[in-house]
């Protein structure tokens, strides 16, 4: 059965228009067709299209806890005249000396008893994971505040619903990335292990993007992608 997750959404707003979008386009849309020995000329180009996409970056966030005891061992320093320590009904003798140590530290040096018990450890780490529309990892490069993100997110979406490209990646797929993350390596020698993932939000955020076709020499086509939000060639 498919898990539901509450998602927030998040439309970008758009920091220029399609008009300006264009002028971009007309100033780069030569750079697609560039090669090592040739690029062609501005009138070599033609923009079939321009569209505006919204494409999605997914944000999870979440914390891991755990509980549990681990073995470990800590050395104790002590007198030279002692032999062992007794502790919680346990004896532990000092640790044995190979000949250069006891030269080294002379006849009344330290000597050095190593405990063996548990310790009894807790871990909390929190951390957020974001992903682009096409499931990779990227540090997320905008800011998310009341001017710069759409007051009715869903209406505009709604409104561009041909055009709008959700992650490819799946909610349960970028939650397992982010609890794989906050996991530490399995330690050896733990008992009464309690641990637990708490999923704290998961975000789409939808980034305006322009999209011109062209047409270039030979009839070739390729993409030039606007950050609309950025106001940049992709």
């Amino acid at each position: 059965m498919t898990k539901t997750h509450d998602v927030k959404t998040v439309v970008l707003r758009k920091n220029i228009d399609e008009e300006e979008a264009m002028e971009i386009v007309n100033q780069k849309k030569t750079k697609p067709f560039k090669s090592l020995l040739s690029r062609p000329k501005q009138e070599q180009v033609h923009v079939h299209s321009l569209k505006l996409n919204h494409e999605c970056i997914l944000m999870v966030s979440g914390k891991y806890v755990a509980d549990y005891y681990r073995k470990a061992t800590h050395s104790i320093s002590v007198n030279y005249n002692i032999r062992d320590v007794v502790l919680g009904g346990g004896l532990f003798p000092v640790r044995s000396k190979s000949g250069f140590a006891k030269a080294l530290s002379g006849k009344r040096g330290k000597n050095k008893i190593d405990l063996k018990l548990e310790e009894h450890v807790f871990i909390e780490e929190e951390d957020e994971l974001t992903f682009d529309h096409h499931g990779h990892e990227i540090k997320f490069p905008f800011k998310i505040n009341s001017k710069t993100v759409e007051n009715y997110p869903k209406r505009i979406l709604e409104q561009n619903q041909q055009n709008v490209k959700k992650p490819e990646i799946t909610y349960d797929k970028a939650i397992e990335k982010l609890q794989l993350q906050l996991k530490k390596p399995a330690e050896t020698d733990i008992r009464d292990l309690t641990d637990e993932f708490v999923l704290r939000e998961i975000t789409e955020v939808y980034i305006p993007i322009f999209e011109a076709r062209l047409i270039g020499p030979k009839k070739k086509v390729e993409l030039l992608r606007i950050d609309a939000v950025r106001k940049k060639a992709l």
